[in-house]
């Protein structure tokens, strides 16, 4: 008995196709190459630095290329106490961003304020920004930070890039 081939199976192209969403593969490109522009303000910072060191190698994450420009940047780590002082530097410097963008708070500073409940210190960077992820801690180790890291990439899997793209063209059309 002749063997009976499928009319759609073409072994030249076998494991080179792949069916997604557009967003899906929009998605998994931004989470994987997270680059970073560190806000180091204070003692979280040393930690944000280690991070990138050998041994707890943030570049499996695609986020190893610190950025000090902010145009090449995508995700803004705030390491530290934000005084009222600097506020104003972390938003021009957030300004500056371009879309897509994400921030992480690092540390009780970042986050809260910390210890200092000061007329100097701002109380929470979330006054100033949109947080995504808070990493808890003064200060974090580096293993929290990379846990924000992967928390973030849990995010930003999750959105609706292709829709949020079209909206915002439309609101910049229309105003």
């Amino acid at each position: 008995m002749p063997e009976i081939q499928p009319a759609a199976y073409d072994s030249k192209i076998e494991g080179n196709v792949i069916f997604t969403r557009l967003d899906s593969a929009i998605n998994w490109m931004r989470k994987n190459s997270l680059w970073p522009m560190p806000m180091g303000l204070a003692c979280c910072a040393i930690e944000m630095m280690a991070t990138a060191c050998s041994r707890f190698d943030m570049a499996r994450f695609g986020a190893e290329v610190m950025r000090f420009s902010p145009r090449q940047s995508d995700v803004m780590i705030v390491a530290g106490t934000v005084t009222y002082k600097m506020a104003y530097a972390v938003k021009r410097i957030w300004d500056q961003m371009p879309e897509p963008k994400w921030c992480i708070a690092m540390g009780a500073c970042a986050s809260s304020g910390g210890m200092y409940r000061s007329y100097a210190v701002l109380q929470g960077i979330d006054q100033l920004l949109p947080v995504d992820v808070y990493v808890s801690g003064c200060p974090p180790r580096p293993e929290a930070l990379l846990d924000g890291l992967m928390r973030l990439q849990r995010k930003i899997d999750g959105e609706r890039s292709l829709g949020d793209q079209k909206r915002a063209l439309l609101e910049e059309m229309t105003a």
